[in-house]
């Protein structure tokens, strides 16, 4: 029997399939990728994530809740956690270490440092202390792998008591001498200052409509819109719009960077709104978010039964 060479036996195969039809592979490749991108196509849009922010456990109460204890709370709920500055115990490395560990070991995001400082005073030296303190805690954020920072642009303070602020409903007559203007152009600077570090640092500026230049969505935007940095972005707090708030939130939806979720059960502590979170739900929703639900809990039902009852209400309106 002859023996038949490899290279004959490749040349009899080919010959031997010179009549069949072969697959259109190219054809296929293309319904494959056309297939692939209907399907990309009908996937739903992230969801958003929930999370909770220290303050709703605390309440500037006199003794501090250890931010430890918020973390293993979030983390039997599944959600992130949004560290309050002024909340913390310390800012020496061993704490923040502390904390980034055990949140870690609890499986919680740490997704937002939320701090305290104004960029509205006629005293440059004023002004300057705040620009530093802002820089200051975007290192902290930096160092506890925190990306976000919740900014205020900061207020006249002509009314001094907080209660009779609300009571104005946020709006304050502006220091004497002084115009909105003025009151803007210092803010617009300080943040403009600030921006360096946040890019260095890789921590997002969350500017939230907190009283103040802020209180309509009109004031964040114009801030925003004049510093131009991807490194500022929109926060909404559902609870700091107290009149046409639905009308307002949506003016923000399209480009909020983070959200807070105010709830007020057994009563506010300032005062008490009934927001419709359904209906917000579908405003942020459909404008494309899908980023952080802060929870803010400020009633005076007690948090450990506030919070889940929140957290329920949040999953439920936002359909998660």
């Amino acid at each position: 029997m002859m023996k038949q060479s490899r290279r004959n036996f490749l040349a009899t195969a080919l010959t031997g399939t010179a009549g069949l039809v072969l697959p259109n592979i190219a054809s296929a490749s293309t319904k494959g990728a056309s297939k692939l991108t209907k399907t990309l196509e009908q996937k739903p849009k992230a969801q958003v994530k929930l999370a909770v922010s220290s303050y709703s456990f605390w309440h500037f109460a006199d003794v501090k809740y250890p931010i430890e204890d918020v973390i293993t709370k979030a983390g039997e709920l599944g959600i992130a956690v949004e560290v309050l500055h002024r909340q913390m115990e310390s800012e020496d490395k061993a704490y923040l270490n502390k904390l980034k560990r055990h949140a870690f070991l609890c499986g919680v995001d740490l997704c937002t440092l939320s701090i305290h400082q104004g960029f509205v005073y006629p005293d440059k030296e004023t002004l300057k202390k705040n620009i530093e303190h802002t820089k200051h805690c975007i290192e902290l954020a930096y160092e506890m792998g925190i990306p976000s920072i919740r900014l205020n642009s900061g207020r006249w303070n002509t009314i001094k008591d907080f209660d009779e602020l609300m009571a104005a409903r946020g709006v304050e007559p502006p220091i004497p001498g002084y115009t909105l203007d003025d009151a803007f152009n210092m803010c617009i600077d300080c943040i403009g200052q600030c921006i360096p570090k946040a890019q260095e640092c890789g921590v997002v500026l969350n500017l939230e409509n907190h009283w103040g230049l802020t209180y309509t969505p009109e004031g964040v935007i114009r801030i925003v819109d004049a510093v131009n940095s991807p490194w500022l972005g929109m926060m909404c707090d559902t609870g700091n719009f107290l009149e046409d708030p639905y009308d307002k939130i949506a003016k923000l939806a399209p480009r909020i960077g983070y959200m807070h979720a105010k709830t007020y059960y057994g009563g506010g502590v300032w005062y008490t709104l009934d927001l419709d979170y359904d209906r917000i739900a579908r405003i942020v929703t459909s404008a494309g978010y899908s980023g952080y639900i802060g929870l803010e809990f400020e009633g005076k039902e007690n948090a450990n039964t506030a919070v889940p009852k929140s957290i329920a209400m949040l999953r439920k309106a936002f359909k998660l």
